[in-house]
């Protein structure tokens, strides 16, 4: 029930008239809009336009939950997902609205997080996972993996001697490539800014 509910939540504020008024109104709602995406697999597809969102009113309503998506869908810096998500337990405990999807969001928070990191690494040390998820049982951990991998459907095996997870290196190169050309936006954006400002520059002597 409690996923339908928010399936239909995230339908409903993704429509233009809905998402206007969030934005000019209400920026605060946009914690539930991003905690219903998280808790509902199958309503990731609005990720992409979720974080354009966020990014955009950042500077009128930034919180913990939000800043987890920022940092897993843009800047790809799982070390600060995986504070956010920290801080993420604090805020759902301390919210009336979202203290009943905690374990909910934590689980599918930790797969997102991990869902994104085997996705551009080519190998996968478990013992970090392990400690990371705050497993003391690296078996528990490897289990976990598995069945992350199978819902997935990514092409990976376990190598157990080497208490590693090898990703096929076909699946990993596209991610990879991807993040490596994003790489250089943010310096080609100021190098034609520059650039449009010297012509403008010289336009008007």
């Amino acid at each position: 029930y409690q996923r339908r509910v928010h399936g239909g939540i995230v339908d409903m504020f993704f429509e233009n008239k809905y998402l206007n008024t969030i934005q000019t109104m209400c920026p605060h709602v946009l914690r539930y809009l991003t905690t219903a995406c998280i808790t509902n697999k199958k309503k990731r597809q609005h990720i992409k336009e979720l974080v354009t969102v966020l990014e955009q009113e950042s500077s009128n309503y930034s919180d913990p939950i939000t800043q987890l998506v920022i940092a897993l869908f843009q800047n790809y810096d799982f070390e600060v997902a995986q504070a956010k998500l920290k801080e993420c337990e604090a805020v759902l405990k301390s919210d009336f609205f979202l203290v009943s999807c905690y374990d909910e969001f934590v689980e599918n928070a930790k797969l997102m997080i991990f869902e994104n990191y085997c996705r551009i690494h080519c190998v996968i040390d478990i013992g970090m996972v392990a400690e990371k998820l705050a497993m003391d049982d690296r078996q528990k951990a490897e289990i976990w993996l598995v069945n992350l991998i199978r819902q997935a459907l990514f092409s990976a095996r376990i190598d157990s001697q080497a208490n590693q997870v090898i990703m096929d290196s076909q699946a990993t190169n596209v991610f990879h490539n991807v993040k490596e050309k994003t790489k250089s936006l943010n310096y080609r954006t100021a190098l034609l800014t520059e650039q449009l400002a010297q012509t403008q520059y010289i336009q008007r002597k």
